[in-house]
């Protein structure tokens, strides 16, 4: 594609990105194989094998987790009141969308426990190895540290475009707001009313600033990461586009990214 061309541009040591529509990859550039850390981009993956958890009924969204009051679905949902990377409660389950990594961590430690699995083997038994993700592994926080490469996203993008390993009504409930109107600050970018979110994955609706691109529709769902990392999926368009760096997310993405999303949209709905 054209516009992954602009990636080359990117004051970055070493980028490697693709796009993803339902009949496959449609255009790549950079190493596509070579590992990056994915930091917050993991958090995608986690929500995954946990929804795929709930299927198997190892456990239940609205089961107690965390904090008290709070549940599976408020952890991934960032609104269990929990800090972001420590387990310091700071409001109310359901009143705040306060991001934590701190929440992702105590829900891999639950599935642990339930399903009897190390929540790392779990999530490369029911999401790695089905997708041939052969790259990826977590290796720290369940909420920012697993790696993974560009080829290995855009099959779990494809997956996301069309679920083979989960009920498309589970994908379609966890991309859909949960516990609507709270505001809460997206990382990066400040304060945000509401800050919409699903099961895991944080949706653009109407949100500004955000990193993906203007010309993305409300639908757009996904996740960016601190290492330099995004994955989006724009549901009006059926498209994904994947972007791994080795540069820390600062400055230097906030107009480069969205430039970048806006140019795949137009390319994919010409």
């Amino acid at each position: 594609m054209e516009s992954l061309e602009l990636v080359r541009t990117w004051p970055v040591d070493n980028v490697a990105a693709a796009v993803v529509t339902p009949d496959g990859r449609h255009g790549s550039v950079g190493d596509t194989e070579r590992v990056f850390a994915l930091a917050s981009v993991t958090k995608l993956l986690v929500a995954y094998g946990a929804l795929i958890a709930v299927e198997e009924g190892a456990i239940d969204l609205d089961q107690p987790a965390g904090p008290d009051g709070s549940t599976v679905r408020h952890l991934l949902a960032h609104t269990s009141g929990l800090a972001f990377d420590e387990r310091r409660v700071l409001a109310g389950p359901g009143t705040r969308r306060i991001y934590s990594s701190a929440g992702f961590e105590m829900l891999a430690e639950l599935i642990g426990e339930e399903s009897g699995i190390a929540f790392p083997d779990y999530l490369r038994e029911a999401v790695f190895e089905p997708l041939d993700m052969t790259s990826s592994a977590l290796t720290g926080s369940a909420g920012h540290g697993a790696e993974s490469s560009v080829a290995d996203l855009a099959r779990f993008a494809a997956e996301l475009l069309t679920p083979t390993l989960l009920d498309p009504q589970t994908l379609a409930d966890a991309t859909t707001v949960q516990f609507p109107g709270l505001p809460g600050v997206l990382p990066g970018y400040g304060s945000q009313r509401p800050n919409d979110w699903g099961l895991g994955f944080e949706l653009r609706d109407g949100k500004s600033p955000h990193w993906t691109g203007s010309h993305n529709s409300p639908k757009t769902y996904g996740h960016f990461g601190q290492a330099g990392t995004f994955l989006w999926v724009d549901a009006t368009l059926a498209g994904a586009c994947v972007v791994l760096t080795d540069r820390a997310f600062g400055d230097w993405a906030k107009p480069l990214w969205p430039e970048l999303s806006d140019r795949v949209v137009d390319e994919i709905g010409d």
